[in-house]
């Protein structure tokens, strides 16, 4: 007879819990690029089970944040200009399509998410441009709203799902050398917003490629 066995939901909680520590450590460079994982330490840091590490390293090696060097274990990916390059081209394929179809089917929550989500990162750009300290966990996590707001009216979670594995990939890399273009991009951010509340599709389109390759030319221009 066949038997139906169900998962822990205690041990996939502990499991979910440490792949999102992990991974959220990779994108904001506590585990920086090329750092060994070792297992036992591991283990200590983030309080679960070797087993429970092994199953966690290898979805971020299918995610593209760990490379598995077969019998010497785990290492975090690195970080390259080419990577970047890759990273950027799949983010501003998959947001100017959200956003067109957004900016399209758009309503008044959706224009509401899209302000609210742009007040709380332009007020931390200008502590920034003002050279204050800030948490920059915090400040990306802000940017990451609001394009994420820009898109989310775009009615496929597909392309959300596809566009939020783009976007952390392309975040590494702004982590790594704190890739803030100061009030400059500011002035982007604001840009798009005044074009999608203004259903100007061509013009949003516009301004996010515009936006997305200034970030990497910024980086090429201050290496990684």
């Amino acid at each position: 007879m066949l038997r139906h066995v169900m998962n822990n939901p205690v041990e996939t909680s502990v499991g979910e819990t440490a792949y999102g520590r992990i991974r959220n450590d990779i994108l904001f460079g506590v585990l920086e690029p090329e750092r060994k994982l070792k297992l036992e330490g591991l283990r200590a840091a983030y309080s679960v089970s070797v087993s429970t590490l092994r199953e966690t390293l290898n979805r971020l090696v299918a995610d593209g944040f760990v490379i598995a060097e077969g019998q010497k274990g785990f290492r975090v990916a690195p970080v390259s200009m080419e990577g970047l390059r890759e990273a950027a081209e799949l983010r501003e394929l998959l947001e100017s399509y959200g956003l067109r179809r957004s900016i399209e089917n758009g309503d008044i929550d959706w224009e509401g998410r899209v302000v609210a989500a742009q007040y709380k990162l332009a007020s931390m750009e200008a502590r920034m441009i003002e050279g204050k300290d800030v948490d920059i966990q915090q400040w990306k996590n802000f940017d990451r709203e609001f394009h994420t707001a820009l898109i989310s009216a775009c009615g496929s979670a597909a392309l959300e799902r596809a566009y939020n594995a783009a976007y952390d990939h392309f975040l590494r890399f702004q982590v790594v050398k704190h890739n803030f273009r100061g009030e400059q991009a500011a002035k982007e951010h604001e840009q798009l917003m005044r074009f999608a509340l203004n259903r100007d599709a061509e013009g949003a389109v516009r301004a996010v490629a515009e936006h997305i390759r200034r970030g990497v030319e910024h980086a090429t221009q201050t290496g990684i």
